[in-house]
């Protein structure tokens, strides 16, 4: 997750549907009581268990809440949307209110809008203004962050950071909803908080920085090259093949040119779906293609993946 606190659209999409899904999809909620049972389970055993075993484990299945989070956000793994709200609001990782990441995530899939500085949530360009309105020291942490070796480094840091600047300071002047998703999220977070530091003693500084941190760094991995600046739509949206390392924590979502076309595809369905739609989508992406995320570090560790600043300035409006 990694909304860009620059965006000031409220503009909200909603997720595209599948007639022919079922009720309920099975291998969605299995994995949720998988995530959930592994997070106890593994938490739990902190005091039992070296911390270099512990923190990977949680930061894995901290990962995985957030992909999963990801796929009910566009109405999986049930037709009834309070139940899907209630499987995933239970905030693992603290620092996001579900509300506020599904509206954000709804506003980036308003494809016509991708990567636009304003009313993309999760563009990481800019416009001319508002970067010459930062400090040398913000300018100089976004430019090390281009690199996937940068992302990795301070990305979380970073992304968290100016997020909750943004978002506190939005709920200060009372802005529509936020207050309100924010008190639900603290409210959430005090189960998850006396679970973490008074049943199993691990101490707060340690799961956030140990745990939780590295799992957002994870997450943005993936999002470190999914769109770039391009005149066509489709041409925004890229695709990683072939990652069956990655691939399965992000729950596919490395196809990522799909799941913006057909966000109603439940996540064990897109590598099939793919395959029968490879062709036309690589064609309509213009070849925005990597073979896996190693492709993708091998072209970008320590090398920008893109300009800081929007091409056109904005994203033009047709």
């Amino acid at each position: 997750m990694s909304p860009n606190p620059n965006v000031r659209s409220n503009q909200v999409v909603t997720s595209g549907t599948n007639p022919t899904r079922p009720a309920v999809e099975l291998p969605t909620l299995l994995l949720l009581l998988l995530t959930y049972g592994g997070w106890l389970e593994v938490t739990s055993r902190y005091a039992h268990w070296p911390l270099w075993l512990v923190a990977p484990l949680a930061t894995l299945l901290i990962t995985m809440h957030s992909s999963l989070q990801h796929e009910i956000v566009h109405g999986h793994p049930t037709r009834w949307k309070p139940l899907n709200r209630l499987l995933a609001i239970v905030p693992l990782g603290l620092w996001i209110p579900y509300q506020r990441y599904r509206d954000l995530h709804h506003a980036h899939h308003s494809d016509a809008r991708l990567t636009d500085p304003i009313d993309d949530p999760e563009s990481y360009y800019w416009t001319p203004e508002d970067w010459g309105r930062l400090s040398r020291l913000m300018r100089g942490a976004l430019r090390i962050e281009q690199t996937l070796a940068g992302r990795l480094a301070v990305g979380s840091w970073l992304r968290i950071g100016m997020y909750l600047r943004w978002d506190l300071r939005n709920a200060w002047r009372d802005k529509p909803g936020i207050r309100a998703a924010w008190a639900e999220h603290l409210l959430w977070c005090i189960p998850v908080v006396l679970w973490v530091k008074v049943v199993c003693g691990i101490p707060l500084w340690l799961y956030f920085v140990g745990m939780v941190l590295p799992a957002n760094a994870i997450q943005l991995i993936r999002s470190f090259a999914e769109h770039r600046a391009l005149p066509g739509v489709r041409e925004r949206v890229a695709i990683v093949e072939g990652s069956w390392i990655l691939g399965p924590l992000f729950l596919f979502n490395n196809l990522h040119s799909l799941h913006h076309e057909s966000p109603g595809i439940p996540w064990y369905d897109l590598p099939t779906r793919y395959r029968q739609e490879r062709e036309r989508l690589m064609a309509e992406n213009a070849g925005l293609v990597y073979r896996t995320y190693f492709d993708v570090a091998r072209r970008y560790l320590f090398r920008n993946h893109d300009v800081l600043l929007h091409p056109t300035g904005r994203v033009p409006v047709v």
